[in-house]
């Protein structure tokens, strides 16, 4: 917390000095790139930092990390990547991990599929949804069946968690493996089982300032509010674990 107070103090000398020079628009918007899995955390976390650091305007773009990263290292203009797994951080960036999650099965209110466990999504007679194993959800899944000695059929691969989740909230699946902190947020229309082998496939979300950053300065300031302790207790309700 004393980190992000004093870049606050650092950031109120630069909206002195260098916001009339460049204009308080450009100056001060802010673009956070997030994985699927951050929506709501982030969503709040970025109204808290607007209202600590007044003047700044953050603007989130969430989806699959792996789908981030390509769009990133093709030239999108960021500031901060927030990544669900180590593996799908940009090449070369100085990353620290500030939550972690774990990974539960979802299925429809009543569970109607009567899903109890792993084993279940081996049934081709089940609907199942899973991540493609490609991102940071698919290639936990993957760790989980591994420990638990399955073999998934899955009816769909989908490329971020919040899509995986959706065939659950829509009833076209009878369960499909996503993270604790998307289904809590889905908690009215969707229930949670928790399985053991969800411990052999925890996974660490790195954050980092981007090489590339337009507005550095803010981006370490969000950064350094991320890692507090005002938003690790938001992380912390949202679902995710203390690093």
């Amino acid at each position: 917390m004393a980190r992000f107070a004093l870049a606050l103090a650092a950031l109120a000398v630069l909206s002195a000095t260098g916001c009339a020079a460049r204009g308080e628009t450009d100056s001060r918007r802010l673009t956070v790139f997030a994985a699927a899995s951050l929506t709501e955390a982030f969503t709040q976390i970025g109204k808290d930092f607007e209202a600590a650091v007044p003047g700044t305007k953050v603007t989130f773009n969430f989806g699959g990390s792996t789908t981030l990263a390509r769009q990133i290292t093709e030239g999108a203009p960021a500031d901060v990547f927030a990544a669900a797994s180590p593996t799908t951080m940009v090449p070369n960036a100085a990353a620290t991990t500030f939550a972690r999650n774990r990974l539960t099965i979802a299925v429809p209110k009543g569970n109607p599929g009567r899903i109890t466990g792993l084993p279940d999504f081996a049934d081709d007679t089940r609907k199942i949804a899973l991540c493609a194993a490609q991102v940071p959800c698919g290639e936990a899944a993957k760790k989980a069946f591994t420990a638990a000695g399955v073999t998934p059929a899955p009816d769909t691969l989908e490329q971020d968690v919040k899509a995986a989740l959706t065939k659950v909230r829509l009833g076209e699946v009878d369960a499909a493996l996503v993270y604790r902190t998307d289904a809590k947020a889905a908690a009215e229309t969707v229930e949670s089982i928790d399985f053991p082998q969800a411990a052999a496939a925890v996974n660490d979300y790195p954050i980092t300032v981007l090489t590339t950053a337009p507005n550095k300065p803010d981006a370490q300031s969000f950064v350094d509010y991320v890692l507090s302790d005002r938003a690790r207790a938001t992380l912390t309700r949202a679902g995710f674990e203390a690093p």
